[in-house]
């Protein structure tokens, strides 16, 4: 069984999901792909990921970087995981491009290169928003490319990132 909790942030209504244990969504409102992993029989109930995942947007939606990461679950293949996990590792008010992603992916598999389309259908497809940063994803240049939340969305919250982690 999986629970819902919705979120009011400076952005619009988010829904969070979780498996009783561990985050396993969050989704902007209507965003596109909009509770992917979210198992068809679920209820809304307070829980303590839900506490955790709630602290964290409250401390990311003052403009500071939260200090910890609530307890995540990926309910993706293991090629979408790894790419999850990477986004992870991009810092607060920075980006990575799609090719950057595709190149280390590519290196860790012993591959000359790899398709940055692929790494652009797992980071649509990312199913925990905002904790693990779609978001910091730009195209080739730095273009700022599509964002299931809307490309509206991924300005304002680069911007926010990069305006706080330059003071």
């Amino acid at each position: 069984m999986d629970y819902t909790w919705h979120y009011d942030s400076p952005q619009g209504g988010i829904t969070l999901a979780s498996d009783g244990e561990a985050l396993v969504g969050l989704w902007f409102d209507g965003q596109k792909y909009f509770a992917g992993t979210l198992e068809e029989e679920h209820e809304e109930r307070s829980l303590p990921v839900f506490d955790d995942a709630c602290r964290w947007l409250d401390i990311y939606f003052s403009g500071t970087a939260p200090d910890f990461t609530p307890r995540l679950k990926m309910r993706v293949s293991p090629f979408r995981k790894r790419v999850l996990e990477i986004l992870l590792t991009i810092p607060f008010g920075h980006t990575m491009t799609y090719g950057e992603i595709a190149a280390m992916i590519a290196s860790e598999n012993g591959q000359k290169q790899m398709s940055a389309q692929a790494v652009g259908g797992a980071v649509g497809h990312n199913p925990i928003a905002l904790i693990i940063p779609c978001h910091r994803v730009a195209g080739a240049g730095g273009s700022l490319t599509g964002y299931a939340g809307g490309i509206d969305k991924k300005m304002h919250l680069l911007q926010m990132e990069r305006q706080h982690s330059a003071t």
